[in-house]
C-alpha cells in the first residue's frame, strides 16, 4: 500500500492525532484527515501515526490499504470517480467517461501527465435516481451529461478549487415522489423524546413490541428484542450505533432521510439510549455522503444547544447522551454490522465471527445496538404515535411502511413510501415504468422479480429488501445486469475468507468469458458449483448472497445466457491462435503450420488438412 520513499507535505500529524484524542480506535477518521490534508497517505505518515498511536505499523498499514478511498500515491488536485452501478451504465456512463478523458487527454486509472487529474470508476455512490453520476474529490456530482462534463473540464483546466465551482454541479435532489408517515413534514425536534420519557424505558419497549417493528436494513430482526437484549446485557458501557453506510447498489433512502429528517433519526437514537442506558452514540456515515457531514454536524450542534443532546437531556438528571459522526472510507462490507463496528474501532472492516452478537458484545466489547437509519426513524414515530398506530399500516407480518429507492427505466425515479404489502406492479405504475421486464428488489443481494411475478408484494413474507427497487425495461440485457453485479461483489469482497475472495473473482471471470462469446455449458456448470460454495461456505452475508443475481437471472432469463454459449464442452477463454496473428503479419505467413489448430491436424509426415498459402516456403 505505502510508498517506500516519499516525503509528505507538512500534514501536522500531531494536531490531527490530538484532535481525535490520540485514540487508536479513531484510526480510520485520522487517516481520512491525513489524506484530506496531504492528498495521500505516504509511508512516512504511516510510520509516524503508528508511533504516535502506539500501534504496530502493520496495523496502520492494514487499515490504510483496506478502504477504497485511501491511496498511497497522489491522485492529483482532482480525483474524478465515475459510478459504474448498472443504472449508470445503462444511462451512458462509459460514453461520458470516455468523453471526459478525451477532453483532458486522460487515461483511466492513471494521473494525468501534469499531475493534475485522476479518473477512474467506483461502486454505487447513492445517486441511482440521478444517474449517471460521479464523485469529485469526495463530493457527489449528479445527472451528468456532456454539457456538465464540459463545465467540469473547464473548471479543471482553470485549476479552480471546488469551493469556486458552480454550486449547481453539486445540487443533489431529494426526489421524494410519494411521502408517508416517515417523510411527512412538520415534526418538532424532541417530540418523540417527550413521549419516551413519559413512557419510561419499559414502556418504550412495550410500544416497540406492540408495533412489531423489524429492522429496515434488510435482515428484519425485531427491534424490541434487540434493544431489550442489549438493555439486559452486562457491561461497563452501552452504545448506540446508526448504520448509515447504505452501499447496496440502487439504495439512497437514508441519504434523503438524513438530509430532510435528521432530527427524527437522532431522536430515535436518543430514545434508544434512554432504553438501554447508553451515554454515547455514533452515526456511521458512508464516505460517499461526505456532502452531508456539515449539515449533520450543524443539526447535532443545534440539538445540544436545545438540550436534546449532552448532559441532562430535557432537564432529566442522569439522562446523558451524545452522538459523534464517523465517516466511512469506501467499503461496501461495512454495511454489515460487525464489520461496521470493526471500522468504528479503527480496523479494516472485516465481519466478526458471530456469536457473540453486537447487542451483547459490540463496540469496544460492550453491549451495542446497531440499527438502520430508517429503523431509528420508525422507532421515533412509534414512541410518539404508539404501537397500535404502526400495526394499522402494512401486513400482519410486516407492519408499518417501507421506503423504496426507485431507479432505472422509469419516468419518475426517487423515494416512495408505501405500507408494507404493496404489489410490485403498483410501484411500477406509480413511477412510470410501463415497459418493465424485471425489477431488482433489495439490490444485488436481494431478489430479482421478473415480469411474470409483478403481483408479488414488498413484505418480509414475500419480497423483502433494504429498499432498492431497480427497474429494467424490455430493451435491457439481463445477462449484463448480472455481470455488472458479479463485478461489484468481486470488487467489494473484503478478502477475509477464501470462498468469497476466490469465488467472487471466478464468477466475474466466467461471466466475462461468456460476454466475450467464449462460453460453454461447462462454464455454466462451473458457475453453479461456485454458487453452492459461496452460499454454504462464505464467512458472511456478502459471500452468501454474491451469487444471487446470477442464480436468479439464469432461472428467469435463461435465453440471455444460452445465446452466449459457443460450445457444449469446454471452450478456453484465451485465444492462443488469435494471439499469433501479429506474428503472422510480421512474418508474412498464413500457412497451416502458422495456425495452432491447423498444425494440430497435420499428420506425422507433415501433410496438413489445410493447403499451404502460395507465399509459404
Amino acid at each position: 500500500m505505502a510508498q517506500q520513499d516519499n516525503s509528505p507535505p507538512d500534514c501536522d500529524l500531531a494536531a490531527i492525532v490530538a484532535r481525535h484524542g490520540g485514540d487508536s480506535h479513531n484510526l480510520v477518521q485520522i487517516l481520512r484527515c491525513v489524506q484530506e490534508r496531504c492528498g495521500t497517505l505516504p509511508a512516512r505518515a504511516i510510520d509516524e501515526l503508528a508511533r504516535r498511536l502506539g500501534l504496530p505499523r502493520v496495523r496502520v498499514e492494514a487499515a490504510a490499504s483496506f478502504y477504497h478511498f485511501f491511496h498511497a500515491e497522489s491522485h492529483g488536485a482532482y480525483e474524478v470517480l465515475f459510478c459504474d452501478n448498472i443504472i449508470d451504465e445503462f444511462h451512458g456512463r462509459a460514453e461520458l467517461m470516455q468523453y471526459f478523458c478525451e477532453r483532458l487527454w486522460l487515461e483511466v486509472g492513471k494521473v494525468s501527465e501534469d499531475g493534475l487529474v485522476y479518473v477512474n470508476t467506483t461502486s454505487d455512490i447513492g445517486l441511482a435516481d440521478q444517474a449517471p453520476a460521479a464523485l469529485i474529490n469526495g463530493y457527489l456530482v449528479p445527472s451528468l451529461d456532456k454539457a456538465r462534463i464540459d463545465l467540469i473540464a473547464e473548471m479543471v483546466r482553470q485549476r479552480r478549487p471546488l469551493a469556486q465551482w458552480p454550486s449547481l454541479l453539486f445540487d443533489v435532489a431529494d426526489n421524494v415522489r410519494q411521502p408517508g408517515p416517515l417523510l411527512a413534514d412538520g415534526y418538532t425536534p424532541g417530540e418523540a423524546l417527550h413521549a419516551a420519557l413519559a413512557l419510561g424505558p419499559e414502556g418504550v419497549l412495550e410500544e416497540l413490541a406492540r408495533a412489531d417493528l423489524r429492522g429496515r436494513g434488510g435482515a428484519g430482526f425485531r427491534t424490541a428484542l434487540k434493544w431489550s437484549s442489549c438493555r439486559r446485557a452486562p457491561g461497563g458501557a452501552h452504545y448506540v450505533v446508526c448504520n448509515a453506510d447504505e452501499g447496496e447498489p440502487g439504495t439512497f433512502k437514508d441519504r434523503v432521510l438524513l438530509q430532510r429528517h435528521a432530527d427524527l433519526v437522532f431522536d430515535g437514537m436518543t430514545l434508544c439510549a434512554h432504553v438501554i442506558g447508553a451515554r454515547q452514540g455514533f452515526l456511521y456515515l458512508r464516505g460517499e455522503y461526505r456532502h452531508l457531514l456539515e449539515h449533520l454536524e450543524a443539526v447535532l450542534a443545534r440539538r445540544r444547544a436545545q438540550g436534546l443532546l449532552g448532559r441532562g437531556i430535557m432537564g432529566r438528571a442522569g439522562f446523558d447522551f451524545d452522538i459523534a459522526i464517523h465517516l466511512g472510507a469506501g467499503a461496501y462490507i461495512c454495511g454489515e454490522e460487525s464489520a461496521l463496528i470493526e471500522s468504528l474501532e479503527g480496523k479494516p472492516g472485516k465481519p466478526r465471527n458471530r456469536p457473540p452478537y453486537p447487542n451483547t458484545e459490540g463496540y469496544r466489547g460492550q453491549p451495542t445496538v446497531v440499527n438502520n437509519v430508517e429503523t431509528f426513524a420508525c422507532a421515533a414515530r412509534i414512541a410518539l404515535l404508539g404501537g397500535e398506530w404502526f400495526v394499522g399500516l402494512g401486513t400482519g407480518q410486516s407492519t408499518g411502511t417501507k421506503l423504496l429507492s426507485v431507479s432505472g427505466d422509469c419516468k419518475r425515479p426517487g423515494i416512495y413510501e408505501y405500507p408494507f404489502g404493496v404489489p410490485v406492479r403498483q410501484v411500477l405504475h406509480d413511477c412510470g415504468a410501463a415497459d418493465a421486464q424485471a425489477v431488482q428488489v433489495g439490490g444485488p443481494s436481494g431478489t430479482l422479480v421478473s415480469w411474470r411475478e409483478f403481483d408479488r408484494r414488498i413484505a418480509f413474507e414475500d419480497v423483502p429488501g433494504a429498499g432498492a427497487f431497480m427497474v429494467f425495461s424490455r430493451e435491457r440485457d439481463m445477462f449484463e445486469v448480472a455481470r455488472n453485479f458479479s463485478h461489484f461483489f468481486a470488487r467489494e469482497s473484503c478478502g477475509f475468507c477464501t470462498p468469497c475472495r476466490v469465488g467472487t473473482s471466478l464468477l466475474r471471470q466466467t461471466m466475462d468469458k461468456l460476454a466475450a462469446g467464449k462460453g460453454s455449458a461447462y462454464d455454466m456448470d462451473i458457475m453453479k458449483q461456485l454458487m453452492h460454495i459461496l452460499k454454504t461456505m462464505s464467512h458472511c452475508g456478502l459471500g452468501h448472497t454474491a451469487a444471487n443475481p446470477i442464480v436468479e437471472a439464469m432461472a428467469d432469463f435463461p435465453e440471455a445466457f444460452e445465446r452466449r454459449l459457443k460450445a457444449l464442452d469446454f471452450e478456453p477463454a484465451f485465444d492462443l491462435d488469435g494471439a499469433l496473428q501479429t506474428a503472422r503479419l510480421i512474418t508474412g505467413r498464413d500457412d497451416a503450420w502458422a495456425h495452432i489448430v491447423a498444425a494440430a491436424e497435420c499428420d506425422d509426415r507433415g501433410a496438413c488438412a489445410l493447403p499451404p498459402s502460395s507465399d509459404s516456403p
